[in-house]
């Protein structure tokens, strides 16, 4: 592909992901926006110009992708990931909003205080835009409107112990307290959902991942979702089930859907693309809690992706220090339980999609929209007039193979090193302006924070700093 313009006043795509369709477009661009959207003769040629970005017939023009559960872990843990690095990678993929998980952070964001010392970690660094999850712990309950007012989008819990001292998980008692506070003003709780009842085995493990798996059977989460579904009915609140990878979990989450219960669920790459037949022994840029399960588990999500029961596919990009998963030499007990796959997740999900012979229209929500939606990030995950110039330049049918050491992770970490796959981000616009070019890297720093209040109107007067 020909050097893009950093800032085009149009783009012009025989291929334009709008309102749930690929049609032909021309998009103009006024002071980061969307201006117009007009009609583009797929038979003519396409305008050419300096200040326009005129795709070739290969490529896509998407809307920059959103998700919703990342950890940068910045301040206190920035030597894990941190702001940089993290909406470095983030841009790479073709994302342009992330929301920021409060752990593993130091201080964790549950506090009014502690949020504002985040946001102060941010200031130079954000390659991308970046909203905020809270925490509810059982210190803070009682005290959740005032971080929601400070600008957080929801909060975050675990009802198993999260592996942050810090950071404490929710018995059925503290989850219902939640619960019942955020339905007061409407906010929505995102739930860690594994039962401590039918986790065992901490400690030292050794290098086999059955042994490990074994240590965190499909029961921990499906009784733990019925926590959740049954808490979410008798308070009336919005509850979302992060990173599912129990698929016999997902009759009752339809049932509860069914039924009218406020849930959402969302799943992330590697239980779509990775199978835990296939983690070789040692091998602890694999493991994550809860697990990575077997094939026909596998088979069983992506019917819940393609029937609508999954509201959004996520990175749970959940890094630390090499040094960190290599405890032990690979100790699956040993390793810090988190995957490193924000860079890599659209493209790996794609690839595993097309084998199946899903096409890219099927998972384009689960990566916009549908995030988007679950943050209250309104205008997030879409191309619309006056909306933000949030955008990404898509080739679906180009190959790669992931190799580790180029990814833009401060922790060069990733199960999926050495894989064949298609979809390659070339350029991703925030308000307009290129900030990420293939083979060049991140160009530009000019991303926003996006607090509750402001989610629709978040992307205005981008910085101007360059890098």
């Amino acid at each position: 592909m020909t050097a893009l313009p950093d800032a085009p006043r149009a783009f012009a795509a025989r291929r334009v992901w709008i309102d749930g369709v690929f049609r032909p477009a021309l998009l103009r661009i006024e002071d980061g926006r969307i201006a117009a959207i007009d009609p583009l003769d797929p038979a003519a040629a396409l305008p050419d110009g300096f200040d326009v970005v005129a795709l070739p017939d290969e490529a896509v023009l998407l809307p920059g992708l959103v998700d919703s559960h990342v950890h940068l872990d910045e301040p206190g843990r920035t030597e894990w990931e941190g702001f940089e690095t993290g909406t470095a990678a983030a841009a790479a993929a073709g994302i342009t909003t992330i929301v920021d998980m409060p752990l593993n952070s130091d201080p964790v964001t549950t506090t009014v205080a502690a949020l504002a010392i985040k946001r102060e970690a941010t200031r130079g660094k954000l390659a991308v835009d970046v909203a905020y999850w809270g925490g509810a712990v059982p210190e803070n309950l009682g005290s959740l409107a005032a971080l929601a007012a400070a600008g957080v989008v929801g909060f975050k819990c675990f009802l198993s112990p999260s592996g942050i001292d810090e950071f404490g998980n929710l018995d059925a008692a503290h989850l219902e307290a939640a619960l019942a506070e955020i339905a007061a003003f409407d906010g929505l709780l995102i739930v860690h959902a594994e039962d401590p009842a039918h986790l065992h085995g901490d400690g030292a493990l050794g290098p086999y991942y059955d042994t490990f798996l074994a240590t965190r059977p499909p029961e921990s989460e499906r009784e733990a979702i019925r926590r959740v579904i049954d808490a979410a009915r008798r308070t009336g609140a919005r509850a979302h089930v992060v990173h599912v990878s129990d698929a016999g979990s997902l009759a009752d989450v339809r049932a509860a859907k069914a039924e009218g219960v406020r849930l959402s669920i969302e799943t992330c790459p590697h239980y779509l693309t990775l199978a835990s037949d296939d983690v070789p022994d040692a091998a602890a840029e694999f493991k994550c809690c809860p697990p990575i399960r077997d094939a026909a588990n596998q088979d069983l999500l992506w019917q819940g992706v393609v029937d609508g029961t999954i509201d959004a596919i996520v990175s749970d990009h959940s890094p630390s220090t090499a040094e960190m998963k290599n405890q032990g030499g690979g100790d699956f007990g040993l390793a810090w339980g988190g995957i490193s796959g924000l860079q890599t997740g659209f493209a790996s999900v794609w690839t595993e999609a097309k084998r199946r012979g899903i096409p890219l229209a099927a998972l384009l929500p689960l990566f916009t929209t549908g995030p988007a939606k679950v943050a209250g990030l309104a205008g997030a995950g879409t191309i619309a007039v006056g909306g933000p110039a949030h955008l990404a330049v898509f080739a679906p049918e180009e190959g790669f193979t992931v190799d580790a050491a180029a990814l833009e992770y401060r922790n060069k970490m990733s199960p999926w090193h050495g894989r064949a796959l298609v979809g390659v981000t070339e350029a991703t616009y925030l308000a307009g302006r290129r900030v990420f070019a293939r083979g060049r890297g991140v160009l530009a720093r000019g991303g926003r924070e996006i607090l509750s209040a402001e989610a629709a109107v978040a992307a205005t007067d981008v910085d101007e700093e360059v890098v």
